[in-house]
Formats: C-alpha cells, structure tokens, sequence
C-alpha cells in the first residue's frame, strides 16, 4: 500500500530535478545553446509561442545561433523577442534570418551565472523538501486514522528521508557539472 504513495512523491522529486536541470540548460555559458531561447515567447498572430515552434535553430559554431523562421513575417518579432528578453544579446537580423553571436563570458559575469544556478538549485531542494513534508504530513495523518501502524511510520519516514537525501544529491550533482562548465574559460 505505501509503495504506491511512496510512487506519487518519488515522481514529484524527479519532475523538481528535471525544472533544476531545465533551469540550468536555460543559463548560457559561453557556448551556443539552443535551450537558452526556451523561455523566450514570440507574438505570433497575437499569441505567444516558443520560438521552437516557429523557426529552426541551428548551430554553425560553438558560438554562434542561427534562427530561420519557416513564416517570414515572423522575423521582426522573433528579433523584437529576443531584443526584450534577458539574454544580453543583440540579434542579428539578415532579412531570411536571425544570428545570435554568443561573445566570450567576462570573470564577473560567469561568477553572476554561478550565484543564478546556485538560487535555481537551493530552490530545487526547497521543493524536494516540501515534497518531504506533505509526505511525511499525509502519513501521518493516516497513522493518526490508524491506517498504518507505527512501524509502517517508521518506515516510511526513514524511506522519505533517503528519496529527500538522493534528491537533494543528484541537484547537487547537477549543480556542480553546470559551475564547472559556467567556470571553464
């Protein structure tokens, strides 16, 4: 029976990595990556739209993006996208379409991108233990209903902690692969 519970909340701290992972694939460092255009929205006939869904992107060089918009009217406002958004760079635009020149990451700014990922994993382990607390909440709840016994409590706190313990050690993981690559020059 608490295996099946034990499912629900094992899933929940997985989907909390992967938003960690995502976070991180969406913070440039130095080299082009297509994932840091995810989070940029088009205005598309009058609605937003993930510029994936609209253009191709490529990579000609390490650092470098080109976007080719498969509507040609979509051009000036995947530009205007890319000018309003926080990426820090200016796209730019040949008429068929757009190229995003990644320039080399100064020591300040790869120190500003570690302090970022450092909030997007401290954030992740926050959620990871939230997942622990409604968890441990709803059994207890249920040893009080006398649906579980106390062994069964027991149990299941100490199962908790080390799904809490094995999450909070691969953002951590996570973490450390993404300073690497933001520190290398």
């Amino acid at each position: 029976m608490l295996k099946d519970e034990y499912k629900v909340y094992e899933d929940k701290m997985k989907k909390s990595i992967d938003s960690v992972a995502a976070d991180f694939a969406s913070v440039r460092a130095g080299r082009a990556n297509a994932a840091v255009l995810d989070r940029i929205m088009v205005d598309y006939y009058g609605s937003p739209t993930p510029i994936q869904q609209i253009a191709a992107i490529s990579s000609p060089d390490p650092r470098a993006l080109v976007i080719a918009p498969w509507d040609g009217s979509a051009l000036k406002s995947i530009e205007k996208a890319i000018q309003n958004s926080d990426l820090g760079i200016n796209p730019q635009n040949d008429g068929r379409s757009i190229r995003l020149n990644f320039p080399q990451l100064t020591e300040e700014r790869r120190k500003e991108l570690v302090k970022q990922i450092r909030k997007y994993a401290e954030a992740g382990k926050v959620a990871v233990r939230n997942i622990r607390r409604d968890a441990m909440d709803n059994f207890k709840k249920q040893e009080k209903k006398a649906e579980i016994t106390e062994d069964e409590m027991k149990m299941a706190e100490k199962d908790l902690q080390k799904l809490t313990d094995d999450s909070c050690k691969k953002i951590d993981e996570l973490l450390a692969k993404k300073e690497k690559e933001l520190l290398a020059v």
